[in-house]
């Protein structure tokens, strides 16, 4: 103990400890927290009251008040900004990185949020949380993202990011239009070189009068929906979902949208003047002139050689440039040329587009020979797959696409968690583009930005010609599975699509075609305007990449129901927008033609891979029996005849692949919920009771019929479980009712006639087994039937109302009949032995249980010992017995008499 005492920490001395300033939770010292007078006399800080610096400007656009706000929300974005119109409220903030990294694009990443939050609702997950971006996301991120990546300077490749994040939302404005406005703001507002800023607004058309910011109750009324983007006095970004709309009708919109559009410009240059923050000098990748001129010197004599030759298909060009490249980059390393390495991509692409251009503007020939308003060689075929509802094939020179169609319930409709529009959607296109298509190797993973885009421009293209639900019942999904890609595969997919659905029999106004029109144009540096352009129609993938435009146009030979204009440069004159209207609709014309050629009305459902949809009415209990506990029934009829069943007020909507399968699926759902009995009808019945005077059978969703042992066969039956069994399945005709209410149910009704008897050993042998059958007498308390009583109902009788007699009471009334023939001393057969029949038997085996017995006749019957009866047999020795019941396999179970 001395020695752990001398160890002792000096913690426990008895030296005074030093004064230390322990600081309580509250933040005061701790000599303060015991002392009360102190507390008193001490001065408790009080915190200051913040003020954020808010700097607001309001402006009227149409007939909406529209409000842009910074300063309260997200400082320390590089640039932030709220738009609210009315009681909806849209977050901006724009993010750029320091450095620029080792690239050579804009890395520019739109992400656009639809929280539940914004409409009071909680998200209907398991983590209950929102999860992965949804399509509708997506396509709103992509109307953010067109109109302002044209607009970040040359060279400039710092990665920026966009959050758009929907603060509240009353349901009545699609915040998709206010995201662009308020990342255009934000933008201005923040260090990033950007050539803003941009107005975005939207136009609809109720009758013929145009609306400007529409609801979303007009637009649910409008044939238009225009969302248009553009700078003071150039157009940057269109798209279009319209009911055919003529061209001129649309070149009335966008006149119109122009100037309202530019009404955003002013209140963002005063928001920036306020708030805004000075630009940054951010460093910028350019090559230098003379690198430039040194790589096009050693190119552009044989990339021209390449471009003027038009017998090289896509990949045989692809590769003569791709060598070309290498030749240059072998060049560039012998001389050791830093930067002409390091820019050598995109300097030999600038000169590609500079040969291809000046080729397309001096001579007014493309790139594999054809004129400007040409359009390529087209293949069509509808029904390519015809065990499917609906396929086509269609292919635009090198560009193919395969669609099919496949019809579904109503209750299988997308569901649809958007804080606007509709719940959900009966018609959807899914566009696919697989690696294969450009003979690349990838990697297949979620939804992807480009797919989604070009799908749901497809799908608003033929959703302006879809019949009204009414006409058409079905839940519509087609699938767009780009085989080969050269250029416009999404306007490919739009006269696929058309086809297919014809060819599934949907009852189209008329076909849908699309096409791309391109634009090359030539700009004086100077001024930037444009001095010179050429129209290119049907424009391929490489004009795409080295064009200025990409304006995508699909429509009928009525009107035009779906655009998407994206472009390159900063904008392009609305002019000349509207001045590619008019070839697009030539073009649009010839596309048609060829579909028409190969599929102009819908294929009629009367083939065996057609499907099948029926519409039934039920009460609720009747569909409750359908479906089961928490659906379990609904579910294996639909696994087991691979058909759908959906429910909804009432209605029970089935739809089949083929007539086949409607077939399996009605007889489940009969079976289980019934209809009416008609006489000759033939149903489909489960034995539940066997008697030894026929079988009860239930049937028809729960009612229980007899057969009677007379009906079982066309010959003579002397027991019915040799016929049938508990549990067995039969087919079955309704061949009436009898006097005591009995369903009278019929197998033999439903077997063909035997042959005439022949003098063949099979049926002597049965002939001479025949006796003349006694014939029961009736029950005493039982009214013998008449003819009025017992005739047979005719044709087409309902039997929905007849009572069904238990077995209970048909076993008391035949107990009578049974006593008279439980007597009997003759010699019996197997086929004569009856319930209750007394015979003497003698022991054949004794067995550990009981008594295996010889009835006479080669018949042997079992009898097990029972408590408190004599158990000491011998075989061969007499007993007298009584046939008691029959096993499963229907060996007579007797039982002793007491003597």
């Amino acid at each position: 103990m001395a020695r752990m005492a001398s160890k002792a920490s000096p913690l426990l001395s008895t030296k005074p400890w030093p004064r230390i300033k322990f600081r309580t939770i509250c933040g005061g010292p701790c000599s303060n927290a015991l002392s009360t007078s102190s507390i008193a006399d001490s001065e408790t800080p009080v915190a200051g009251k913040k003020i954020l610096e808010t700097h607001t400007e309001e402006f009227d656009v149409g007939s909406r008040k529209i409000t842009l706000e910074t300063g309260k929300l997200a400082r320390f974005a590089n640039g932030s900004v709220i738009l609210a119109m009315e009681e909806t409220k849209v977050l901006s903030t724009i993010s750029a990185a320091k450095c620029d990294g080792t690239r050579d694009f804009l890395p520019l990443t739109v992400d656009y949020q639809e929280k539940q939050f914004a409409q009071g609702v909680i998200p209907n997950t398991f983590m209950r949380r929102e999860g992965a971006p949804k399509e509708r996301e997506l396509l709103c991120g992509r109307i953010i993202d067109r109109p302002i990546r044209p607009l970040f300077p040359a060279g400039f490749y710092h990665e920026v990011q966009v959050m758009a994040t929907v603060l509240s939302s009353d349901g009545r404005q699609d915040p998709d239009v206010m995201a662009a406005n308020a990342t255009s703001a934000a933008l201005m507002l923040s260090d990033i070189p950007w050539g803003g800023p941009i107005g975005v607004i939207r136009i609809g058309r109720i009758g013929d009068q145009f609306i400007v910011n529409p609801s979303m109750d007009e637009l649910s009324l409008s044939d238009l929906n225009l969302v248009y983007a553009c700078t003071k006095d150039k157009t940057l970004m269109i798209d279009v979902q319209a009911r055919e709309i003529s061209e001129k009708d649309l070149k009335a919109a966008l006149r119109l949208a122009h100037p309202e559009a530019v009404k955003y410009l002013d209140p963002q240059i005063r928001l920036a003047a306020k708030a805004g923050k000075q630009k940054r000098e951010y460093k910028l990748s350019l090559v230098s002139k003379e690198t430039y001129e040194k790589i096009r010197s050693l190119a552009e004599a044989p990339i021209e050689a390449v471009f003027t030759d038009p017998t090289y298909g896509k990949f045989e060009r692809g590769e003569a440039l791709d060598n070309i490249t290498q030749d240059v980059k072998k060049t560039l390393e012998e001389e050791c040329d830093e930067e002409g390495l390091k820019f050598l991509s995109k300097t030999v692409d600038a000169v590609r587009k500079q040969v291809v251009r000046k080729r397309i503007i001096g001579e007014g020939l493309r790139v594999d020979g054809r004129c400007l308003d040409e359009i390529r060689p087209l293949y069509c075929e509808a029904g390519y797959l015809p065990v499917l509802h609906g396929s086509a094939i269609f292919s635009r020179g090198d560009t193919q696409v395969l669609c099919t169609v496949t019809l579904g319930a109503p209750g299988e409709a997308q569901r649809l968690e958007s804080i606007v529009g509709p719940p959900s959607k009966r018609f959807m296109l899914h566009y696919s583009f697989p690696p294969f298509c450009i003979n690349e190797v990838g990697k297949r993973v979620g939804l992807n930005r480009r797919e989604v885009g070009h799908g749901t421009l497809a799908e608003k293209a033929l959703l302006a010609v879809l019949p009204p639900e009414d006409n058409c019942p079905y839940t519509v999904r087609i699938n767009a599975e780009v085989m080969a890609s050269d250029g416009s595969t999404s306007m490919a997919s739009v006269c696929a699509g058309s086809m297919a659905l014809m060819d599934a029999g949907i009852l189209l106004k008329e076909h849908v075609a699309g096409l791309s029109v391109g634009l090359v144009s030539d700009i004086d540096p100077s001024t930037g305007a444009i001095t010179e352009y050429r129209i290119l129609t049907d424009i391929l993938g490489l004009e795409d990449h080295l064009g200025d435009m990409d304006f995508k146009i699909a429509g009928t030979r009525n009107g035009i129901t779906a655009i998407q204009l994206d472009i390159k440069p900063a904008g392009i004159p609305l002019d000349i927008i509207c001045e590619c209207l008019e070839p697009a609709y030539k073009g649009r014309l010839q596309i048609l033609d060829h579909m028409d050629g190969e599929i102009n009305v819908p294929r009629t459902q009367d083939c065996r891979f057609s499907p099948q949809i029926l519409t039934l009415k039920y009460s609720n209990d009747v569909i409750r029996r359908l479906i089961g506990p928490l659906g379990s029934l609904k579910r294996k009829i639909e696994e087991e005849t691979g058909g759908r069943i959906s429910v909804n007020d009432g209605f029970l909507t089935i739809v089949a692949k083929n007539q086949s399968v409607l077939n399996k699926l009605m007889e489940k759902i009969h079976f289980i919920v019934g209809h009416e009995i008609e006489m000759g009808g033939v149903y489909k019945g489960v034995v539940t009771s066997i008697k030894e005077y026929g079988a009860f059978v239930e049937f028809n969703g729960g009612q229980q019929g007899l057969l009677h042992v007379s009906e079982l066969s066309h010959e003579p039956v002397y027991q019915v479980s040799d016929i049938v069994s508990v549990g067995q399945t039969l087919n079955l005709m309704c061949i009436g009712v009898d006097v005591r209410g009995n369903i009278k149910l019929s197998l033999k009704a439903t077997l063909p006639r035997p042959e005439s008897k022949t003098n063949d050993a099979v049926r002597v042998s049965v002939a001479s087994v025949q006796q003349t059958p006694k014939i029961r007498k009736p029950v005493s308390n039982v009214q013998e039937p008449t003819n009025r009583d017992d005739q047979p109902l005719r044709d087409g009788d309902s039997l929905s109302s007849i009572v069904i007699r238990s077995v209970a009471d048909c076993d008391q009334e035949n107990s009578a009949a049974l006593e008279e023939n439980s007597k009997v001393e003759a010699p019996i057969n197997a086929k004569r032995l009856k319930l209750g029949m007394e015979v003497t038997a003698k022991v054949h085996q004794i067995r550990a249980h009981g008594l295996v017995l010889d009835l006479g006749g080669g018949v042997h019957g079992m009898y097990r010992f029972e408590s408190g009866v004599r158990k000491d047999f011998e075989v061969g020795e007499e007993i007298r017995v009584q046939c008691s019941s029959f096993s499963s396999k229907g060996i007579p179970v007797m039982s002793l008499v007491q003597e």
